[in-house]
């Protein structure tokens, strides 16, 4: 039975972050079905079940990756709006450059200094 199994998703594209993440949403609105009992839970569920299942089936692997690529992408944009800036530590300071915006970092404890900004080359003068 595993052998046969294993033939039959060879050229298939299988699970990736998008259909665990397609998986755990129908989990979410199949528990929403059994404790509110109303059938736009009920077609939800029935929806993402079908296109998860579509996915992992699916021997398209170029646009399967693609949809996983995006997913991704959104996903690590949504996530980095809750997440500590990395750059902002306790050794460097975070300035703006006053003519295009460009963030600087410059390290702190060494008094007034004139700031270079790397992408329009203005100078400006702040405290560290």
């Amino acid at each position: 039975m595993k052998e046969k199994f294993r033939q039959f998703m060879t050229g298939r594209y299988g699970a990736d972050q998008l259909s665990r993440f397609i998986m755990a949403c129908g989990m979410v609105t199949l528990v929403c079905y059994m404790i509110f009992r109303g059938s736009l839970w009920y077609y939800l569920t029935l929806i993402l079940l079908v296109w998860n299942y579509y996915r992992a089936l699916s021997r398209n692997y170029e646009k399967r990756y693609q949809e996983n690529l995006k997913f991704l992408s959104l996903k690590n944009q949504v996530l980095g709006l809750f997440r500590k800036n990395p750059a902002a530590d306790k050794e460097h300071r975070i300035y703006r450059c006053p003519s295009c915006k460009q963030k600087v970092r410059v390290p702190r404890g060494k008094g007034k200094i004139a700031i270079v900004c790397p992408k329009c080359h203005k100078e400006f003068i702040r405290r560290s």
